[in-house]
C-alpha cells in the first residue's frame, strides 16, 4: 500500500501521543481517531501499525484514499 491512506483507531487519541504521529493529519469523529498519511511504502505502513500496537490502541481500519 502506497499513497494517501486513512487509518482509523477506536476512541480519541490521548493528546500526549499526538507527537508520535508527527506528519499525519489527525481528526476525531464519533469516538474515533482518524489518521491520514501519505505512505512511502509497505515498511512505512508497518511502522505505523507497530506504533499503534505498542501504544495499545485498537485499530479499526486501514483504507487507501488513492484512486485505483
Amino acid at each position: 500500500m502506497k499513497g494517501l491512506t486513512e487509518i482509523i483507531i477506536e476512541e480519541d487519541l490521548d493528546p500526549k501521543w499526538e507527537d508520535c504521529f508527527d506528519g499525519m493529519t489527525i481528526r476525531y469523529r464519533d469516538n474515533q481517531t482518524i489518521l491520514q498519511v501519505t505512505l512511502k511504502d509497505k515498511a512505512h505502513l508497518h511502522g505505523i501499525l507497530n506504533l499503534i500496537l505498542d501504544l495499545n490502541l485498537k485499530l479499526i481500519s486501514v483504507n487507501s484514499l488513492e484512486a485505483g
